[in-house]
């Protein structure tokens, strides 16, 4: 079978910018910072163009000569799909603002855009030779990579905080992952991944700390700038932990510019943390260029409660070079702002989707969205894995029906 046409040239230290051979096994650089895979992006722009895209299936491998995988028997695949964007125009009027579109990753397999990084590292497990892979996870990153390592042959061992909602765990059980729960936060599962590699022999998944997560994640730029015509919107809110999808949307516009697919307009790109667990926020607005761990992480919202970020230098650049910013959003803001979306537009997001909707919500009030701005929100997951308010009145059939009584709020 012909090798797939992809143009990966070298990886390279995202600190340092030394050269890193492909085709080989690789955590981090020999600074202990994340690799980046870099392209021949000018042999990639005479390859495709516009059209070739648009004459493709749907999902993101349709993106193939823009991702790592060189052998197409190696690409592991659960149905992707090109994940909708949502108009919400009842919560546009409310706030005074343009367009406020949401991108529904709850979509793709396993229920989260998790699938999108763990597809494309999966894969390039499998075409390097990789027979077991771990990784730490708040839920969604170890169902993803349960399911592809599954598909895969792949053995996959997932460390849970011990608070990782229940369904998330038992689908990661489910799928074949072999599941652990930890009395710690996620960066302490993390340091059980990292201590059992010579013992366990697996390959560290984690945020970051191997490269191909991100070229799955970069998709989501990829995609969003295809469905809105190849331009991009005014300003993105993206709920970050470890934030690989927001380093790797920025990598893709950059990627897209430079191969002539977009304009050199970019949006403004907007970290969205909890109050409980905002390192990032916390460094944006110092001024570092590093962000310390946030001490006794607490948010409902699991998936961005990251106490320390191997990338956090990538996020804050990412939020400089674009002109954005950094904005926390409380527990009680979050469960407000889901509850009103659900019931107003009939969009169930998760606590983290939510999270970019509350500080939307924020950021019109103090002046950082301006009136007419078109606005995209990431809803990373479906809202149906998450824990919902009890609800619904009981009807006695032995007793008259009271219609008047179903007239509630």
């Amino acid at each position: 079978m012909d090798d797939l046409p992809t143009f990966v040239s070298h990886l390279e230290c995202s600190e340092t910018g030394k050269s890193y051979p492909a085709d080989t096994l690789h955590n981090l650089s020999d600074t202990g910072k994340p690799l980046l895979v870099r392209y021949d992006l000018d042999a990639l722009a005479r390859a495709v163009d516009r059209d070739t895209f648009a004459a493709r299936e749907g999902g993101f491998w349709r993106y193939r000569e823009f991702l790592p995988v060189r052998r197409p028997d190696n690409v592991v695949r659960l149905g992707e799909v090109i994940t909708p964007i949502l108009k919400a125009p009842r919560i546009s009027g409310r706030l005074g603002c343009g367009d406020v579109l949401i991108k529904d990753e709850g979509r793709l397999p396993t229920g989260s855009f998790k699938a999108r990084g763990l597809a494309v590292a999966v894969s390039m497990a499998k075409e390097l030779g990789v027979a077991r892979m771990a990784l730490p996870t708040n839920g969604n990153a170890g169902a993803a990579l349960a399911a592809y390592c599954s598909r895969a042959g792949i053995e996959s061992y997932v460390f849970c905080p011990d608070d990782t909602p229940e369904v998330n765990i038992r689908e990661i059980a489910l799928q074949g992952g072999k599941t652990f729960l930890v009395n710690g936060l996620i960066n302490d599962c993390g340091g059980i991944v990292g201590a059992g590699i010579e013992a366990m022999g697996w390959f560290d998944t984690s945020t970051l700390k191997e490269p191909y997560r991100i070229e799955g994640k970069k998709t989501m730029g990829i995609e969003l700038a295809e469905q809105l015509g190849w331009r991009l919107p005014d300003v993105i809110f993206y709920p970050t932990g470890g934030g690989t999808g927001l380093i790797g949307m920025w990598k893709a516009f950059d990627e897209l510019e430079r191969t002539g697919f977009i304009s050199p307009e970019r949006p403004r790109m907007v970290a969205v943390q909890a109050s409980g667990c905002a390192p990032i926020v916390r460094a944006f607005e110092a001024g570092a260029d590093h962000a310390e761990p946030w001490q006794d992480a607490r948010t409902l919202a699991a998936g961005i409660r990251v106490p320390a970020a191997i990338g956090d230098f990538l996020i804050l650049r990412a939020l400089r070079e674009s002109g954005g910013f950094a904005v926390a959003v409380s527990d009680e803001d979050i469960c407000d702002a889901l509850a009103e979306m659900s019931r107003i537009e009939g969009i169930l997001l998760c606590p983290e989707g939510a999270a970019t909707y509350a500080a939307l919500r924020k950021a019109v009030g103090d002046g950082r969205v301006k009136p007419g701005e078109t606005v995209v929100l990431f809803n990373c997951a479906t809202g149906l894995k998450y824990p919902m308010p009890e609800a619904g009145r009981t009807i006695d059939l032995n007793q008259p029906l009271d219609f008047a009584a179903m007239a509630f709020e």
